[in-house]
């Protein structure tokens, strides 16, 4: 059994397709990052997920439970960060905390609670009502809020969007915790290098249709462009014609080479073709670009253009 199953999910505001006919799986105990430029449709997803957006059509299946028929089991399973700060305006920290669990018919754990608060920074502002908070302090108490009844499934809606770099690294930090003691994690963020760092399996997604779902690494070494970096033992002034095919470049007054290597070629047999036009080589390396190329090679987006997701 999964513990998210998507199927064939459709959903439009006003006759707009916001989500086109997604479908996607996602394992127990897995780290799954759902990617996709302004207004591909992630945030109406993760929504109908947590069932604050109805459906269209299609379904959506949490560790066997509909999430329409049987919303009560399926809300108990799932603890959401939304994109959006939301918070209990008039609570104090402490207050909210010792609460929230209750929504959901799970009694207060004290020792989990105040494990959240240690882990999240929170424990200095316990007594502080939200509105005293700040930013970075609200998206602290949102993480601790979504995790305090326990669920198998976290969904992350740009949980690090606007907070420093200390809360970052130590929010990936408790996931991986977290996921370690088998919490599945859905996770959007336009931080790409902490996806391709966190997620074990990528899924993304443009003008709401699913444009590509494969394992983090598979995906890289099959998209991303490859660079072999030559060091020559005599600078080049032309390069020979047998390298046309690989774009090449000449760098430092002609003593480095640049070759690009097309997906799934190695670079055998470019040294191949080295060696045969007579040139001789004093090193070798070789660039693999990461998620962030792969991610604006297939939503054909310029660089820079993913810094900030919308809504959808």
């Amino acid at each position: 059994m999964n513990a998210l199953d998507i199927e064939n999910l459709h959903k439009s505001f006003d006759g707009v397709a916001a989500v086109k006919g997604v479908s996607f799986a996602i394992k127990k105990g897995e780290i799954f990052g759902l990617l996709g430029p302004n207004g591909a449709g992630k945030s109406t997803t993760i929504n109908m997920i947590a069932g604050v957006v109805r459906l269209g059509t299609g379904s959506i299946t949490a560790f066997g439970y509909d999430n329409q028929r049987d919303y009560r089991h399926t809300r108990r399973m799932l603890g959401v960060v939304h994109q959006e700060v939301v918070i209990d305006n008039f609570f104090t920290v402490d207050q909210a905390l010792q609460l929230h669990a209750g929504y959901y018919g799970v009694k207060d754990d004290p020792a989990w609670r105040q494990l959240l608060i240690e882990r999240l920074g929170l424990k200095p502002h316990l007594n502080k009502v939200m509105l005293k908070l700040s930013g970075g302090l609200k998206r602290r108490f949102m993480i601790a809020k979504a995790l305090i009844h326990r669920p198998q499934l976290l969904l992350l809606d740009e949980p690090t969007a606007g907070v420093d770099v200390e809360l970052r690294h130590g929010l990936w930090e408790f996931v991986r915790e977290i996921n370690q003691q088998g919490t599945t994690i859905l996770l959007t963020t336009h931080y790409l290098e902490e996806a391709e760092v966190m997620c074990d399996r990528i899924a993304i997604m443009n003008h709401g249709e699913l444009i590509a779902l494969e394992e983090t690494q598979k995906l890289i070494r099959r998209l991303s462009r490859r660079q072999l970096r030559v060091w020559l033992e005599q600078p080049l002034q032309e390069v020979p014609a047998i390298l046309e095919q690989y774009l090449p470049q000449l760098k430092e007054d002609g003593n480095v080479l640049l070759l690009n290597l097309p997906a799934g070629e190695g670079a055998g047999k470019i040294l191949t073709l080295l060696a045969e036009s007579g040139l001789r080589v004093r090193d070798v390396e070789t660039d693999q670009s990461g998620l962030e190329e792969v991610f604006i090679h297939l939503t054909g987006m310029k660089g820079g253009d993913g810094g900030n997701q919308s809504r959808q």
